[in-house]
C-alpha cells in the first residue's frame, strides 16, 4: 500500500501514508452501506437477500456510474478490519445468502484479514467478489482462497468506448485476463456449485457470473462481449445481461456524453437478448420490466456500518 499496484491503474500512491490513490481513497476502509440486498441475480439474492457491503471509491470512475455518490470515495464511514469482520458476521446473523463485496478492488488486501478473522469467529457464508472487472491477475490470485463467487463486470470490448467512458483503453485486455484467472480458480475448486439447503432457490455457493450492462447505442459492442463470453466459456459461467442503465444527474448536467442521456430502448435490449439466444447462450439472466430507475439504487446512508 506504500506504492499501490493493486489494480491495473498501478498509480503508485502511498496510500499507507494517507495519500489518495486513483480509486479516491487512502489505505483506510470506507464503507457506505451494509445490508440485505434483494435485487441481485436470483441465485445470489434468493428470498433472504444478499449480504452486501458497499465500499466507497472505485478504480474505474466510469462517467455513467450508477453508484456515483460513493464511487468517487467522498462518502462512507471509516472502519477497521475488525469492524468489517463484525459486519460480515452481522449479515450472516440476518440470514444473508452470502457476503457480497461491492466495488472491493482497492481494499482487497484489507478484506483478506477481515475474512480470516470472521471465519475464525464462525463465518460460513460464501464470499462474492462483485467488481468492475478491471483487475490485476496477481490480485485475483491472492484472493482465490477467500472468494467463492466471482461476479465481475465485462463492460466493453471496444477500446474506444472504454477509453471514452472509463479512461481505460486497456479495459478488455485486463478484464479478460482477470476473468480467465477467476474461472481457472473456480474450476480448481471443483467448478460451479449450489446450496443443498435450498435446492428450490438454486443459491450459488461457488461459480462465476459475468455482468454486462448494455449502454444506449452500444448494442454492437454488447454483442461482441456476449459472443466472446460464450465462445470462451460456454456454460462454465453465467452471463447476466442487464438493461438497467439509468442516466444519472451528473450525466444529464454535462454536454460531454449526449448519447448517454437516455435509457436503453426496450427494442435495443430485446434484440440483444434475441442475439444471445441465437448464438446459444443458455446460462443467462435477463432483466424484465422497468428496471432503469434510480429507485433500484440503494441509499448510501451508512446503514449497517
Amino acid at each position: 500500500m506504500s506504492e499501490c499496484r493493486i489494480c491495473p491503474r498501478a498509480c503508485g500512491a502511498d496510500r499507507e501514508a494517507g495519500n489518495i490513490g486513483f480509486c479516491g481513497t487512502p489505505e483506510d476502509i470506507f464503507v457506505s452501506r451494509a445490508a440485505l440486498h434483494m435485487w441481485e441475480e436470483p441465485c445470489i439474492s434468493g428470498k433472504n437477500g444478499s449480504g452486501t457491503v458497499f465500499f466507497s471509491g472505485c478504480n474505474l470512475h466510469c462517467c455513467f456510474c450508477q453508484n456515483y455518490d460513493i464511487s468517487r470515495g467522498s462518502q462512507g464511514k471509516k472502519i477497521t478490519v475488525e469492524r468489517l469482520a463484525e459486519i460480515f458476521l452481522e449479515l450472516q446473523a440476518r440470514q444473508a445468502n452470502n457476503i457480497n463485496l461491492v466495488t472491493p478492488t482497492h481494499y482487497a488486501f484489507a478484506i483478506i484479514p477481515a475474512i480470516e478473522l470472521a471465519k475464525n469467529k464462525g463465518l460460513t457464508l460464501p464470499v462474492v467478489y462483485n467488481c468492475g472487472g478491471y483487475e490485476s491477475v496477481d490480485t485475483i490470485k491472492r484472493l482465490a482462497d477467500y472468494v467463492d463467487i466471482w461476479m465481475p463486470d465485462m463492460k466493453y470490448k471496444s477500446a474506444e468506448l472504454s477509453a471514452r467512458y472509463s479512461n481505460a483503453a486497456d479495459y478488455f485486455e485486463r478484464a479478460s485476463k482477470a476473468l480467465e484467472e477467476m474461472v481457472r480458480s473456480t474450476e480448481a475448486k471443483g467448478g460451479m456449485a449450489f446450496s443443498e439447503d435450498k435446492p428450490e432457490e438454486m443459491i450459488m455457493t461457488r461459480g462465476v457470473i459475468v455482468r454486462h450492462m448494455t449502454l444506449p447505442g452500444a448494442t454492437a459492442d454488447s454483442k461482441r462481449i456476449l459472443r466472446y463470453l460464450h465462445e470462451s466459456y460456454g456454460d462454465r459461467i453465467y452471463i447476466s445481461i442487464m438493461s438497467q442503465y439509468t442516466p444519472m444527474p451528473h450525466i444529464m448536467n454535462t454536454d460531454k456524453f449526449p448519447e448517454l442521456k437516455r435509457k436503453v430502448d426496450p427494442a435495443e435490449y430485446g434484440r440483444l437478448v434475441d442475439f444471445a439466444e441465437r448464438i446459444g447462450i443458455e446460462n443467462a439472466f435477463i432483466q424484465e420490466g422497468e428496471v432503469a430507475e434510480e429507485s433500484f439504487i440503494p441509499q448510501f446512508d451508512c446503514s449497517g456500518v
